[in-house]
Formats: structure tokens, sequence, C-alpha cells
């Protein structure tokens, strides 16, 4: 993972910092037609008020990517439960996020989200979190070295357990069962049995979700994310590789400013020395679960989903009169909507439209996901029909999912892709003279691949290229 950190990271240095400088007018009008109420909460970030919305208005819309219960009654009675339990995240939180997601917006700040395809009940354990942790600590640090600028931290983690699914049916041995959509559905094993989706799955990834950012914030505000133990953040099975020693002789160079900046009297017991900021995400695709943990926030009278500080709405989810988008349209996280290069300019520009009407800075990120060739094409096209409307948004790059393709039986991306399409979303937005908000990865902190998966890649067709491994 160090390596992927180091390469991928690699486009930014020296790409972020120039536009800090330059000279960017925003052509901003009204893109919603009905009545609403825009006010600011704290002088700085606003919300605002959808007269006509609900947390459950969505289920008036045809809702895509939701399980088949077989027992409705007892889906009520578990997202009861979960409507009865704290909130996972506060409304503040929400906002301080909106209020640096603005910044990526116009280069002063980026945005590094991460994490696993998807969480499992059966893979929960504190060195799965801090490894995962670390890595993201890591990337940021190598980001804003070589960047120049601030970089937000958002993990795919405390919620990341749905997987939308291309087929209602998957197939093996002639056998036919209905798809796993991620543990907090059902289950992996190729059984009937397993495969039921059941309600009480969504309360237990509510309690994995709740520990694993007790986890988090004990690690972003305990010590443990302190600028100067950034030696210790290398994972222990890449110390002795060429990429952990790199990034030892880039922790030495940092410790050495740090050195430097205490000598000028900056305390090492600090904030900004001896915590950060650590935001969750995930995509919001389980209704049911997200409405049971939307709660409205007594500060502003206005409903946030307490499921996550930030949630994105899927390619397969996107549709501008359906349930998913009727849903993220109330609530006030900021928000990220991915597209590929089958989203038409005037279609983005509507369905921004629809997710962010008021035009708030930070509220809403586009997260691209189209291959480096395709991005080439497609993206210069949605960069100016949405700088054309006048609309306020994050680009973020996503460069896994346009570029997934099997190898000896695996979900497998090749690094070179991968690496080609960030460079790609670099470029393109050096010729559009927009800006490069941010990168959105699936990653892991653990050693990808035991002796049996290298076996097997090993004897496949494609293993004389490098890839990057999903189980």
């Amino acid at each position: 993972m160090a390596q992927t950190m180091r390469k991928v990271a690699g486009p930014l240095r020296g790409r972020c910092s120039p536009y800090l400088s330059r000279p960017r007018v925003v052509r901003v009008r009204a893109v919603a037609s009905e009545p609403r109420a825009v006010v600011s909460t704290n002088g700085t970030v606003p919300v605002t008020f959808t007269a006509d919305w609900s947390p459950d208005s969505w289920r008036r819309k045809h809702a895509y990517q939701q399980p088949n219960y077989p027992d409705k009654a007892e889906v009520l009675k578990a997202c009861g439960d979960i409507k009865s339990y704290p909130p996972l995240i506060f409304a503040g939180e929400c906002r301080n996020l909106q209020e640096r997601l603005a910044k990526a917006a116009v280069g002063e700040a980026f945005i590094l989200q991460g994490g696993d395809c998807a969480e499992a009940f059966t893979q929960f354990t504190a060195n799965r979190i801090r490894d995962t942790y670390r890595v993201l600590l890591q990337m940021s640090v190598v980001m804003m070295f070589g960047g120049g600028v601030p970089v937000i931290k958002l993990g795919r983690m405390a919620g990341q357990f749905a997987k939308p699914r291309t087929a209602d049916l998957e197939e093996k041995d002639g056998k036919s069962l209905p798809s796993y959509r991620g543990d907090i559905i059902n289950g992996p094993e190729f059984t009937a049995e397993a495969r039921v989706p059941d309600p009480w799955r969504l309360v237990r990834a509510y309690n994995q979700s709740a520990a694993t950012l007790n986890l988090l914030r004990g690690f972003s505000t305990g010590g443990y994310a302190g600028l100067t133990r950034i030696a210790s953040w290398n994972l222990d099975f890449m110390s002795n590789s060429d990429e952990g020693k790199a990034y030892m002789d880039l922790a030495k160079r940092v410790d050495e400013a740090l050195q430097f900046m205490m000598a000028c009297g900056l305390s090492s017991d600090s904030d900004i020395m001896s915590e950060t900021e650590f935001y969750t995400s995930h995509e919001c695709l389980l209704l049911d679960y997200e409405e049971a943990l939307t709660r409205l926030d007594s500060t502003t009278n206005t409903w946030y989903d307490c499921s996550a500080h930030f949630l994105w709405c899927g390619e397969r989810t996107r549709q501008l009169d359906a349930a998913h988008v009727e849903f993220m349209r109330g609530i006030q996280n900021p928000m990220g909507v991915k597209v590929s290069d089958k989203m038409d300019p005037a279609e983005l520009v509507s369905l921004i439209a629809s997710l962010n009407p008021d035009n708030i800075p930070g509220r809403l990120a586009v997260i691209v996901r189209m291959g480096a060739q395709k991005l080439r094409q497609k993206l210069p096209a949605l960069i100016e029909a949405v700088e054309q409307a006048g609309q306020v948004v994050a680009w973020v790059c996503d460069p896994m999912h346009g570029n997934t393709e099997s190898c000896a039986g695996f979900k497998t991306r090749r690094y070179e892709n991968i690496r080609a399409e960030v460079e790609a979303f670099f470029d393109v937005h050096d010729e559009m003279g927009s800006v490069p908000g941010g990168v959105h990865l699936e990653m892991t902190g653990r050693l990808c691949g035991d002796a049996e998966l290298s076996c097997r890649i090993e004897r496949a067709p494609c293993h004389r290229n490098r890839f990057v491994h999903e189980a």
C-alpha cells in the first residue's frame, strides 16, 4: 500500500499549489425553482430549509438496489431500534467538514477519501481499523508535504457495508441464488440460508460502526495521530521494502521541520501537533438504515443523516426522479455523487441543482470514475457545463471503479491504469483551468495476497502485470 501511496500521490506534487494563487471568478446563479430559506448557523456555514421534504419522503419514489426482505414487520422492528439509538456523528462535525470541502473546491485543500470496498462483520478487529487509519495518515502526510495544502481525511469506514449489484441473482455451477449485497443485508456464503436478507444485520452494522468510530476518535484526539509520531505510522510489513524506506526518509524530513518549528516556539502539546480531524463516509445505499439514523438538529432545526459525516450517491442510484436523490436532497450533510462516462453534461447540471439548489460551497463533490482514456474524452464537457451553470463543486477522482477487470477469478485493477487515471484527472483540470479537488480510493492497510492468492495469480495469463486485488 505504501507503493500505491507514493505513486498515486505523486501527481499531486507541485500541481495543487498553483490553484492557491490563480484568480478565479465563479459565476453563481439561482438554480432552484421552489422557495426555500438559506441561513447561516455560525456566520460561515449556511444550511437550506427544504419545506417539501421529510426523512421518509423517498418512499414515494422508486428505490433502486434495495433488498427484498421476506418479513417487513421485522424490518420495522429493527429500524425502530436504530431510531432509538444515539447518533453516530454530530451535525456540528458535518458543518466543520463542509467548511473544509469548500476550500477543496477552490484549491485551498485536497480531499483524501479511502478505505475498504466494503466492511465485513468477520474482519472487525482493532488492528484492521488501525492499519487502514494509519495508511490514510501516511498518504495525507505525503500529499501535504508534496502539495503544500491541507488534506481532508475521509475514511470509507464505520458504515461502508452495503454493496450495489449489477444483477439480483448470482449463479455458480448451475445454481442461482440472490446476490450478496454486503454484510449489512445478507451473508457471503453461497447458500440459500445465507443469502436471505436479514433486517437485524442493520443493528449489527450500527453497533460495529459505533465501535469503529469510538476507536477512530481515540486515534485522532488521543495522540496517535500526532505529527511527532509520523515514523510509527509505517506498516510493519512495509518496513524493509524500498517504499517503506522512502516513507521513513520523508518522515525524517518532516521530523526535522517539526524540530525547527518547536525551536521557534510551537508547542508539541498544541492541537495542530497532537490531533487531527478525521471524518467518516459511505455510500448512501440502504435507505431504511439511513432514514433510521436521520435526526433533527436542535441548533439549526434541519435534518442530518447521522450515520456518517459524508455520504455519496452511486452511479447506479443517481436517477433524478428516484428515491436516493430524493432522500439526499433534504439532508444537510456534505455529500458526493459518482458519475461515469455515461453522464450527460446537462443531466449533471440538473443533478447538482437537485442536490445543492442554493449552490452552497462545500456541500457537493462530483466523484468521477471513468478510466483514463474515457476521462480525457468526457470530463472536459462536464466541467464546462458545471462552470457555465455557475455551480460550485469539488471535483474528485475515483480511479478504481472505471478500471475493474477479472484475473484468475479475482476482481482486479491494474496499478498502471489507476495511476494513469489520476494523472489524466490532473491534466484535464490543468487544461480547463479548473481545480482537482481530491481522490477517492479503495484500499487497505493489510498485506494483500496470501500464498494461495499469489500462486493463483502467478499461474494466471495476466500475471505479468501488476495489480491491486480486491477479495
